[in-house]
């Protein structure tokens, strides 16, 4: 979906079966799918719930703005600590990682602006 015309009402976001069922997901990265619910351009906001299978990886990036992710079901980790259900992750502009999930995860992820893709860690 792009640009938000009117408010937006997303049910069942806490029951993983229903999520997973109800949204159209699409691949992002192997053994990892996105479903958008908004964007706003090629360098603006968006949204999206992030569905890893057990053992898939997003590559090194890096934030150009704010990312919010909440953890939805399962958990990630992003070399530094494992985040779980429930819990809230604010990276900052310029902040760089790459994200693992070993039991697999559903996410929330709110950015502010797109991430760049880059290669090692610097």
């Amino acid at each position: 979906m792009d640009k938000l015309a009117s408010v937006l009402a997303i049910d069942g976001v806490l029951e993983a079966e229903a999520l997973l069922a109800s949204r159209d997901w699409q691949p992002l990265r192997p053994g990892v799918a996105i479903s958008y619910i908004y964007r706003t351009g090629s360098k603006g906001p968006s949204a999206a719930f992030l569905h890893y299978q057990a053992g898939a990886s997003v590559p090194y990036h890096k934030h150009s703005d704010f990312e919010h992710i909440l953890i939805l079901h399962g958990s990630q980790s992003d070399g530094t600590a494992l985040y779980g259900k429930g819990c809230l992750v604010i990276n900052p502009p310029d902040s760089q990682h790459q994200i693992h999930s070993s039991e697999g995860c559903i996410a929330l992820a709110i950015w502010m602006k797109p991430v760049v893709f880059l290669g090692a860690p610097e």
